[in-house]
């Protein structure tokens, strides 16, 4: 699975589950309630080679489930849309790149300004903002988005679990937590756990090392079919070798479990010695989401004073593009503070801005922004149609559905809201975000039994059997609970509680 951004061993990832899984934890748990060892699921016989497909997306799941309800995830869906069709772009360029699981992969960014990236088992890729925020162009978020892919595709994590017994992966998911405590100096602190296993661990970081090539070798071909600059990926290892010099150069290359920085910017560079040169122009949404994540990543009033000095300095110094990333920051920054004219005034001039190029070019983010304003400035008439536009503009966008189905609530139209929110949970069924606001379109229509049912899916999605268990108790006794609403919420229950049970003797495993 995996790898850590991390300095010199530079993995673009999490750890390999061979540096006892630790991929698992660094980067992203920031909460010890996030992943319990005795929560992870029963992975098959000690004796399998090697977990299966499914087997490796139930696993990527459980890890999802507790990813999702730490404080660290992003849930912006205009920051999640990005990432997802940028994505999945790199997967449509190299068919092949899915593997032979043809897994459907998941992009999402966590709340952190190190330079971290990872997979994780069944096609999950998570990405720090700080990583995406130090990359300077698509082609340099690109090779780290491959590199995370080679891993998923080539199924490192299932092959590292194949290799070790069933019974060691209690212990090993034990020392997640213990990890956590660790992401200072992460070379320093697996080096004290695998302390004392010999010739194992050296088994381990061995294959670490030899997953980190070969997901290098396969990230640099999705580059190169994807269109991008292979160069991108020499440039930002070299940037992240400069920011972590300091952290673990003193760490000996035998306790590594990925290869040196520098070898692998060689290696790099002698393969793209072939590869025909080309140039790749950045799309606006690039520039965007990164103004975006500069304001998320500390979403509080100290963290916006810091990000407008920012972009004022950029507005004063910057380049065409970057000036419209600064206009788009202080903009979010001006809705935040309620300063709706102020925002307006700002989006004008980034409409001004693009309509003076020969090409003016779409961006889901730009109309994003032109929604928010419209809605907190209470003009919800224009709202839907700014958002029925995007939508035929967008089809792919969720974030602009969501939109979509806020403008229609905040028109009084809520009975529309809730038939095209009920349309869309039949189509990302596991969309948790969509429940929730499914539920709001009920209440306000004070439809209780309807309300807690989709709560109930809200709560299941997120992997809380027992809060969705409890919605649909209080859904049953509902006043308005119709006959066939009780016949669903009867099926459905019997099915959570099956699952709750299945999970409960996994645990007594």
């Amino acid at each position: 699975m995996v790898n850590l951004i991390r300095s010199s061993g530079l993995s673009l990832g999490l750890r390999m589950f061979a540096a006892a899984m630790t991929a698992l934890a660094t980067p992203v748990l920031l909460a010890p309630a996030v992943l319990h060892a005795q929560a992870l699921p029963n992975l098959g016989g000690g004796d399998s080679a090697e977990l299966s497909p499914l087997q490796e997306r139930k696993l990527g799941e459980e890890i999802m489930n507790s990813i999702r309800r730490d404080p660290a995830f992003m849930s912006d869906l205009p920051t999640l849309d990005y990432l997802n069709q940028f994505g999945n772009s790199l997967l449509a360029a190299t068919p092949d790149a899915r593997g032979e699981a043809d897994y459907d992969f998941f992009f999402f960014a966590v709340r952190d300004p190190s330079l971290n990236a990872f997979a994780l088992p069944g096609g999950f890729i998570g990405a720090n903002s700080g990583l995406m925020l130090a990359a300077q162009s698509e082609s340099e978020l690109a090779s780290v988005m491959a590199h995370e892919i080679g891993h998923v595709s080539q199924r490192h994590i299932a092959r590292m679990i194949g290799n070790q017994k069933q019974d060691s992966l209690l212990p090993i998911a034990g020392m997640l937590l213990g990890a956590l405590a660790m992401r200072s100096s992460p070379d320093l602190g697996i080096a004290a756990m695998m302390s004392g296993t010999g010739m194992a661990a050296q088994r381990r970081l061995s294959f670490g090392r030899d997953a980190e090539r070969e997901a290098d070798r396969v990230g640099l071909n999705i580059l190169n079919s994807g269109g991008f600059e292979t160069s991108g990926m020499v440039n930002f290892f070299g940037r992240l070798q400069n920011a972590s010099r300091n952290r673990s150069d003193n760490m000996p290359a035998w306790l590594r479990t990925h290869p040196l920085t520098t070898e692998r910017i060689a290696d790099i560079e002698a393969r793209i010695r072939d590869m025909p040169y080309r140039q790749r122009v950045d799309s606006l949404d690039f520039t965007l989401v990164k103004a975006r994540l500069r304001v998320l990543q500390d979403d509080t009033p100290r963290g916006w004073r810091d990000s407008s000095m920012l972009f004022a300095e950029q507005i004063k110094q910057g380049t065409r593009v970057q000036v419209q990333g600064a206009r788009y920051g202080l903009a979010m920054i001006a809705l935040r503070q309620r300063e709706i004219p102020q925002a307006r005034v700002l989006l004008d001039a980034m409409h001004t801005d693009a309509d003076r190029k020969s090409s003016s070019e779409q961006s889901v983010l730009l109309l994003g922004l032109e929604l928010d304003i419209s809605l907190a400035n209470g003009d919800s008439q224009q709202a839907v149609a700014l958002a029925a536009d995007g939508r035929n503009r967008f089809p792919l966008s969720r974030s602009l559905s969501m939109q979509y189905a806020e403008a229609l609530m905040a028109t009084g139209r809520k009975q529309e809201a809730a038939n095209f929110l009920r349309d869309q949970a039949q189509i990302y069924r596991q969309d948790a975000g969509i429940q929730k606001a499914l539920a709001r379109a009920y209440a306000e229509q004070n439809k209780q039994a309807l309300q807690h049912m989709a709560l109930a899916e809200f709560y299941a999605i997120s992997g809380a059997l027992p809060a969705a268990l409890e919605q649909l108790r209080i859904a049953r006794s509902a006043p308005d609970a119709a006959f066939h609403d009780l016949a669903i919420i009867d099926a459905r229950e019997r099915e959570l509680q099956a699952s709750w049970r299945d999970i409960m003797s996994q645990r007594k495993k």
